[in-house]
């Protein structure tokens, strides 16, 4: 807890960018706060809160850490501080800011900060994973647009259609478009996984989707708690959006068409549930786990297993 007495404190007697990034990693290491949401530590969360708090790309340079704070600047980093560290909100909702693929996105408590491993297939144009370009590309569930609009950049001649069943997701979505000027490669569309693109085909199919079981949910640290619950859970064993994906994903692909789909820690959950089914699980250089691909071809090979009648 960071009580309003030494918040006043620190204004009162701190001057310089760095005396307040250090000041911030003693509260974080005081206070009950989980990195996730684009850090994974009390020395960037610092950084970038101080940073972003002074209207400054994320790039610590010992000449701006020695620079003096505006009354201004020191209360706009505490405020911040303090709702980080009493009400435990990710910093990307205090900033209204999150990096993927090395841009930033506008995010807010509609959609979930972005953070997939997806990004770095992404940033490899899927290499050893798709066997050309791809023309036609969907991101389901996709949220903050991240995903999409990501892919329009890896692939300029490429059309993306971004689709999520939440109106609200969708407008953040239109807003990230908007920012990077997507309108003529990324189209918004409502829908329930495959429901608003029927009879349509893609090259790729790539997804991040509610995949966090209800176990999960209840022991998540607080942080994920101001995410948007439908973008987080899904069921008993969080498979509930995945199985309709496998069982329809098929349909919407390509001769040579590839799925790509994020589960994280359910990813136990998938292989107790497909016995018979053998994944190709993606290994990633910068980490994360539970990324699988299927192409068109073995999701029809194992079409009995995913179908549930």
């Amino acid at each position: 807890m960071l009580e309003s007495q030494a918040a006043e404190q620190a204004c009162k007697q701190l001057n310089t960018v760095f005396d307040f990034v250090r000041w911030l990693v003693s509260q974080f290491n005081q206070s009950d706060v989980y990195f996730g949401h684009g850090t994974d530590n009390p020395w960037d969360e610092a950084y970038s809160l101080v940073y972003q708090a002074i209207g400054l790309p994320v790039d610590p340079k010992d000449k701006i850490d020695q620079c003096n704070l505006t009354d201004t600047e020191k209360q706009t980093i505490v405020a911040w501080a303090e709702q980080r560290i009493n009400q435990q909100v990710p910093l990307a909702y205090l900033t209204n800011t999150a990096w993927f693929c090395g841009k930033a996105y506008y995010v807010d408590e509609r959609v979930l900060v972005p953070r997939s491993p997806i990004g770095e297939l992404i940033q490899n144009q899927f290499d050893g994973l798709i066997p050309q370009a791809p023309q036609r590309i969907l991101d389901l569930c996709t949220g903050s647009g991240c995903i999409a609009i990501a892919c329009a950049y890896a692939f300029p001649q490429a059309e993306v259609d971004a689709v999520d069943i939440s109106s609200d997701a969708l407008e953040v979505c239109e807003m990230n478009i908007e920012h990077h000027g997507m309108w003529q490669q990324v189209i918004p569309i409502q829908s329930d996984v495959f429901s608003g693109v029927a009879e349509q085909k893609y090259d790729v199919i790539v997804s991040n989707p509610p995949y966090v079981d209800a176990e999960d949910m209840a022991d998540l640290p607080s942080e994920f708690h101001h995410e948007p619950e439908l973008g987080l859970a899904a069921g008993v064993d969080g498979l509930s959006i995945v199985n309709t994906i496998l069982s329809e994903a098929a349909e919407h692909l390509s001769e040579n068409g590839v799925l790509i789909v994020e589960v994280g820690n359910s990813l136990v959950h998938m292989e107790q549930a497909f016995p018979g089914v053998e994944f190709n699980w993606i290994e990633f250089k910068h980490g994360g786990i539970g990324v699988f691909m299927f192409t068109r071809s073995q999701l029809l090979q194992y079409r009995d297993a995913f179908v549930q009648e």
